[in-house]
């Protein structure tokens, strides 16, 4: 008698909105037998895979217990050894800040076949969702991406020197993140932009300046968001609607 054969789809969910996720995604969503997502996957992609799939919740939120690295690996490898079809759905990309090694490495050791499917970063689509352009051919000749979860673990002198930062986790070090480059030398009229929940409906966004920026949002939870500092921050008012005041902008 032949076994069902398993296997485990690591899935980017992109920006968590239907409208974002990739044909590819939705289709493997269609015929999870097992679906192991993150705290911000939206709800309305659990909707997608068949009424009989097993949903587990295995989001990591801060101060909140959450299940463990090693758990999530041993629920991969656990279903699919049963035979099952494991999707295993990340927030944004898989490979861009998505803690994959662990999951891959784990999976591969035990034998399970593997396929990794791309999905679409906050890193490229909240700038653009934003209308600010990550590249110019003036302002921006080119960008870096990084989190700063961990602020000492950054090399502040090359990045303040680099035109366009694009910044993600960065909400709960936002003043460390500005005083960081101000001590590098960052010009304080620097422009910057938080774009919070970008792609949903939830999404909002403040401008400002190094300078101004931490006053602008202080007392407001920017989780998540994705920040952008430089002068490309400022075109955003060349690409949106004529009649949004630009002043201390929030969307």
């Amino acid at each position: 008698m032949n076994h069902p054969k398993g296997k485990v789809y690591l899935v980017g969910a992109g920006l968590g909105d239907v409208a974002y996720l990739t044909l590819r995604a939705k289709k493997l969503l269609a015929i999870a037998q097992v679906l192991v997502y993150d705290a911000l996957v939206d709800a309305e992609l659990l909707q997608l895979v068949p009424p009989d799939c097993l949903k587990l919740d295995v989001g990591k939120r801060g101060g909140k217990p959450s299940t463990s690295q090693a758990e999530i690996n041993q629920l991969l490898i656990k279903y699919c050894q049963q035979g099952k079809q494991v999707v295993r759905l990340k927030a944004g990309d898989p490979f861009v800040f998505g803690r994959s090694s662990a999951e891959i490495q784990a999976t591969i050791a035990a034998g399970c076949d593997l396929e990794v499917v791309p999905g679409i970063s906050s890193a490229l689509a909240a700038p653009l969702l934003a209308n600010i352009p990550l590249t110019d051919p003036v302002l921006s000749r080119c960008f870096a991406v990084c989190t700063a979860h961990e602020p000492d673990a950054l090399n502040w002198e090359v990045l303040t020197s680099i035109e366009t930062l694009v910044i993600l986790m960065g909400g709960q070090n936002l003043a460390e993140i500005v005083r960081r480059l101000l001590q590098y030398g960052r010009s304080p009229h620097t422009p910057i932009a938080i774009i919070r929940w970008a792609g949903t409906k939830q999404q909002k966004i403040w401008t400002g300046t190094l300078e101004t920026i931490v006053q602008q949002v202080a007392g407001v939870s920017l989780s998540p968001a994705v920040i952008v500092i430089g002068e490309v921050v400022g075109l955003r008012r060349y690409f949106q609607p004529e009649n949004i005041d630009e002043e201390n902008f929030s969307q």
